[in-house]
């Protein structure tokens, strides 16, 4: 028997299922996958220590403050501390791919469906970790 030729490459593997999603003001649905250690809700949920879906709302509930026009759209946020004599605050960022592919062409999430959040974290943290006092 001739020996068979390679089977094709499988794609890279990641979880498309739809952990959150909420709406922009332009009307966008941005959903959340639980993707995969690169991107997405695995991704951000434990090195970033963002675990709420309305985090996320929350953030892409408003305009989107960068827009590559290639589908990577870029929101901001902040979460101040409370209960406290002096507050602190934290800037949040929610990056979103708004388009059926990464932007290096490894995940596809299928006709009519857009990636979404590929990345959640508090900015000008260690590790872009979110400290512990913001509870998100």
């Amino acid at each position: 028997m001739p020996p068979q030729p390679p089977l094709p490459a499988q794609p890279h593997p990641w979880d498309k299922r739809i952990k959150c999603q909420a709406k922009d003001p332009q009307g966008r649905k941005i959903v959340t996958r639980y993707g995969n250690a690169d991107f997405g809700w695995q991704h951000f949920t434990g090195r970033h220590n963002i675990k709420k879906c309305g985090t996320i709302a929350a953030i892409v509930n408003e305009h989107p403050e960068s827009d590559d026009h290639h589908g990577r759209l870029t929101y901001g946020g902040v979460e101040f501390e409370t209960g406290v004599p002096r507050p602190r605050m934290v800037k949040i960022v929610v990056i979103v791919q708004y388009s059926r592919k990464t932007k290096d062409q490894k995940y596809d999430a299928g006709s009519g469906q857009t990636i979404g959040v590929i990345n959640a974290f508090c900015k000008n943290q260690p590790a872009n970790k979110c400290p512990a006092w913001a509870k998100l």
